[in-house]
């Protein structure tokens, strides 16, 4: 049976045990940090969150990630009822209770709270939204590149669910991450409605041909923000970047592959499908970025 690993691998870290976690203003060791069986999000999947990554004391692009959590929520009519200030507070506020410097990642969530019965409309969540920060020291620990295994599984239309909103309605990617790893895979490659790669079934997706960066055109993937990171590293440093089709024949041919994400940053990509990519490690355009982004976050 093949040891799958995860863009998401992380050492273990002794003081996860004791991290406090924030619930809806109020710090909670692990065990007592709970949310009711009623909540929306627990019921129904109803509420959008967002991945934050600390590097040296600051929050790489929080102001970035506040801002799509914002949207998001909007998008779905939900309100947080905190501005953004009041939300940062609270990120800030976690980070000093776990004595947190550098190389921790916080997941902030906000669901549509406490239903008052068991069913699916939205009206029946009458006592505002849940909001929960968990803070985790996190040092990212890859034993080596991932491979990836293409599913049926697709990024869907906007008028599905919109793959742009950071939902808690993930089943779509966890169903293509089991059909990749009972292929044998680590994650799953997912194709957009037309056939064309698009991206994984956790992150964004990246080919390198003839020193040119190639991602997908944008309209059916998560709006990742270290996906633009890095296309704006690429622009600026003189790396053609193209957002656009294409195609599996095009990424088995690749002379490397990366996925990019807010754990992981930049994590190379060893084979699809069973083909080979370049050389089965992190070939030199993938770790000229990794340097950048480095540089980029002050890490």
């Amino acid at each position: 049976m093949t040891d799958h690993v995860s863009a998401h691998q992380a050492e273990e870290d002794a003081r996860n045990d004791r991290i406090l976690i924030w619930v809806d203003g109020v710090l909670r060791p692990k065990a007592q940090a709970v949310v009711s069986v009623y909540d929306s999000g627990f019921m129904l999947g109803d509420g959008v969150w967002e991945g934050i990554r600390l590097y040296n004391g600051r929050w790489a692009f929080i102001e970035e990630h506040i801002d799509r959590l914002f949207e998001a929520a909007k998008a779905i009519d939900l309100d947080i009822g905190r501005s953004r200030e009041d939300v940062v507070s609270a990120v800030l506020e976690t980070q000093m209770a776990n004595g947190m410097v550098t190389d921790a990642h916080c997941r902030l969530m906000v669901t549509r709270g406490v239903k008052t019965r068991p069913f699916q409309h939205p009206r029946l969540s009458q006592q505002g939204p849940t909001m929960v920060i968990i803070m985790e020291h996190s040092r990212p620990k890859l034993p080596r590149p991932i491979t990836l295994a293409t599913v049926p599984h697709l990024r869907g239309l906007p008028m599905t669910q919109d793959p742009k909103l950071n939902s808690h309605s993930k089943l779509n990617c966890i169903l293509a991450c089991i059909a990749a790893q009972k292929a044998g895979a680590d994650e799953a490659l997912m194709l957009d409605v037309h056939g064309f790669v698009n991206t994984t079934n956790a992150c964004n997706f990246f080919i390198v041909r003839k020193g040119e960066v190639w991602t997908s055109t944008g309209d059916y993937c998560m709006n990742g923000i270290t996906r633009a990171k890095v296309l704006d590293l690429c622009r600026a440093n003189g790396i053609v970047a193209r957002e656009r089709n294409f195609s599996l024949v095009d990424a088995y041919g690749a002379d490397e592959a990366f996925l990019t994400g807010t754990f992981g940053a930049q994590t190379p990509v060893g084979a699809i499908d069973g083909r080979v990519i370049g050389t089965g490690q992190m070939g030199p355009v993938t770790e000229r970025l990794r340097g950048l982004y480095r540089q980029m976050v002050g890490a």
